[in-house]
């Protein structure tokens, strides 16, 4: 099986991890890495996809300016989501060149890492035909929107844990009007926190299984400084 590394980064701006992302993307164009899968959260923040509609943010951007809520316009497919404390996101840095050259398909198998992960805390969960993403039920649980760039992947998914609904509310979601969005925590209707590591563990397996892929090297920085991870990160670019 081939060999992918995973990178884990605790909380990290979006516009930051986007310059990592739009990196590693060159390194594995040029093949100088294997696959690798980014794992963070993000402090409050909107982004928009390419074409995705600007009515979809159903409060003005004064008003996020003021909470401290950044928006940001993206490369990546799919409409308006939201990024935040309690949400694992995912980045795929994946070739698919090695993997498969069919866009679907990769959506597919994104769906299908999160339904194999969702599965080993008792939830249920579901595509629905025509609306990427994940479901349990009619409820939205994790969001999925994806770019490529010469068939190498970035850009991914975010599975809401113990994520604050409520900010939810503030947009429609993926461009949808009122769909109901849950979490692992929401769904299990628990009072305490979902264990994050189980969750990043059973993603990472799940990403193993679906994609037929070995996990090689872990990097766990979410410990470290800011400049601590830049000189790791720089390190595993050079």
């Amino acid at each position: 099986m081939k060999p992918f590394k995973v990178i884990r980064l605790g909380t990290v701006p979006y516009n930051t991890a986007l310059d990592l992302q739009y990196r590693l993307l060159e390194k594995r164009i040029n093949k100088e890495i294997d696959d690798t899968l980014i794992l963070l959260e993000h402090p409050h923040t909107f982004t928009i996809g390419r074409r995705g509609n600007p009515d979809n943010l159903l409060v003005n951007e004064n008003y996020l300016s003021k909470n401290n809520i950044d928006f940001i316009k993206i490369s990546r497919g799919g409409d308006i989501t939201y990024h935040g404390p309690g949400q694992l996101v995912g980045y795929p840095i994946f070739d698919m060149n090695i993997h498969s050259k069919d866009i679907h398909r990769y959506l597919r198998n994104l769906e299908e890492a999160i339904i194999l992960c969702l599965f080993d805390f008792g939830i249920e969960a579901r595509r629905i035909d025509k609306l990427t993403g994940v479901w349990v039920k009619r409820s939205k649980i994790a969001s999925i929107g994806v770019g490529i760039k010469r068939w190498v992947t970035y850009h991914g998914f975010a599975l809401n844990i113990n994520t604050d609904l409520a900010l939810f509310d503030m947009i429609n979601p993926c461009g949808l009007q009122r769909v109901r969005m849950t979490s692992i925590k929401d769904w299990l209707g628990q009072q305490t926190d979902i264990d994050t590591e189980l969750v990043m563990k059973n993603i990472v397996d799940a990403f193993s299984k679906v994609f037929e892929i070995d996990l090689g090297d872990e990097m766990d920085l979410r410990t470290e400084g800011e400049q601590k991870i830049e000189t790791e990160i720089n390190k595993f670019l050079s």
